[in-house]
């Protein structure tokens, strides 16, 4: 069964998000309510379990959170260069249920990695900062809160920083990209070579601002992935390593990835007993070409 992926992009101007969402929040009559005053840590990373628990974490060499790991344990790290012996957790479980949370232990750096669930519910987080950059982890979900991180050294064969991941049909998750990795790789790791060059992301990396991290990758009806990357999208057939089409630059070519971050969802597929089925994917935001300079040397 043939299939295509089709695609467009829209960018939308902030000022008319906040005045939709203000309106409609206001039509509906909705309001928050704080659920916890504070967690201990900065959910810089949030996954939802199919316990109907999230776990967050964060990175680890930013000094000690504000919620202690159980039972007096510390972390300890002789490479970290704020806090060598941190008895501080990174991550914590919350259950949504209770409305309670507890600490758990993350022992490497997961700043900025990435990561996604496998279809047993078990989600693997990879790669991330100085010694997460090899780094595989998994978290099991749990009822009897006994579960916590486990951590899979070298479980990556290059470093990952700032990279995407997707599940395939086999089970196996395929890790995209990340900085000044212009590649993929399996995890677990493949018998035939598992790391495979991906020119598509040395092409979409502009200089001195990258603009192709953190990919959008999404598994296409007829089984290739669509990676977006930048301001343009390919259809990797990544079974036999080859680039199966390549699509047109967006209208004006603006960057729409990290760091001039918008966002990308596939939408709901429709006609699934048709012959053929077509995917869309829907891009918005980023930012003008420039704009990660211009921030960077402001903050300066």
């Amino acid at each position: 069964m043939e299939a295509r992926a089709t695609t467009f992009y829209a960018l939308l101007l902030t000022s008319f998000q906040l005045l939709l969402t203000c309106h409609v929040t206001f039509a509906a009559g909705g309001k928050w309510d704080p659920l916890l005053s504070n967690v201990g840590i900065s959910a810089m990373h949030m996954q939802l379990l199919s316990n109907d628990r999230v776990v967050m974490f964060d990175r680890t060499n930013f000094g000690p959170s504000n919620i202690s790991l159980p039972n007096g344990n510390c972390r300890n790290n002789p490479q970290d260069a704020v806090s060598k012996i941190d008895c501080t957790a990174h991550s914590i479980e919350y259950n949504v249920e209770s409305n309670t949370i507890r600490p758990l232990t993350v022992q490497s750096n997961t700043w900025c990695s990435s990561g996604s669930l496998r279809s047993d519910g078990v989600l693997v987080q990879t790669g991330g900062d100085r010694d997460g950059e090899l780094k595989a982890r998994t978290f099991s979900p749990c009822d009897d809160n006994e579960c916590d991180w486990v951590e899979i050294n070298n479980g990556l064969a290059r470093r990952r920083w700032y990279s995407s991941n997707h599940i395939l049909p086999d089970g196996k998750q395929i890790i995209i990209g990340g900085q000044r990795q212009f590649s993929y790789e399996f995890f677990p790791k493949t018998t035939s070579p598992n790391v495979i060059d991906l020119p598509f992301l040395a092409e979409t990396n502009d200089r001195g601002e990258e603009n192709n991290l953190y990919p959008y990758v999404f598994l296409n009806t007829d089984g290739n992935l669509f990676i977006f990357a930048n301001n343009r999208a390919i259809l990797l057939d990544y079974v036999n390593n080859k680039v199966a089409k390549t699509y047109p630059a967006i209208p004006g070519g603006d960057p729409r990835s990290y760091p001039s971050t918008g966002s990308a969802v596939l939408l709901p597929l429709k006609n699934l007993e048709a012959d053929k089925i077509d995917a869309e994917v829907l891009v918005c935001g980023g930012a003008p070409k420039g704009s990660f300079i211009l921030a960077f040397f402001f903050f300066e």
